[in-house]
């Protein structure tokens, strides 16, 4: 039985870029940095990774990783300070979340999400 996602790897043209969008969200940087070709962020119980890819390496949209926080408008809040454009607004979402969309500077999406509390649950 699969028990929990350890790490996502994500790949990055631009390391010092990517390191800096991650650290102006507020993920805690672990391992690498700015120069380096591997670097890794705490997520929670598990990581957030970033790959150094040469130029010639292209993706498209693969899909969105979703990471639950405190508190996802003050998020919002954070990320719009730092000059960020989320691609939508916070907002409860008819499957039990408030969440936002941002991506990244290489373009993977991520999403911010917060169960909501529903009547009788904790």
């Amino acid at each position: 039985m699969i028990e929990a996602i350890s790490a996502l790897t994500l790949g990055t043209h631009d390391m010092a870029r990517a390191v800096r969008f991650y650290r102006a969200l507020g993920f805690e940087l672990l391992y690498g940095g700015e120069s380096a070709a591997f670097t890794s962020f705490r997520a929670g119980p598990g990581y957030l990774n970033l790959t150094a890819q040469p130029e010639d390496k292209r993706w498209s949209w693969w899909g969105r990783a979703i990471f639950y926080v405190d508190d996802v408008d003050a998020l919002h809040a954070r990320a719009l300070a730092a000059g960020f454009q989320p691609s939508t607004q916070p907002r409860d979402a008819e499957w039990g979340e408030r969440y936002f969309h941002l991506s990244d500077p290489d373009g993977h999406e991520l999403s911010f999400a917060r169960p909501l509390r529903q009547p009788g649950r904790i």
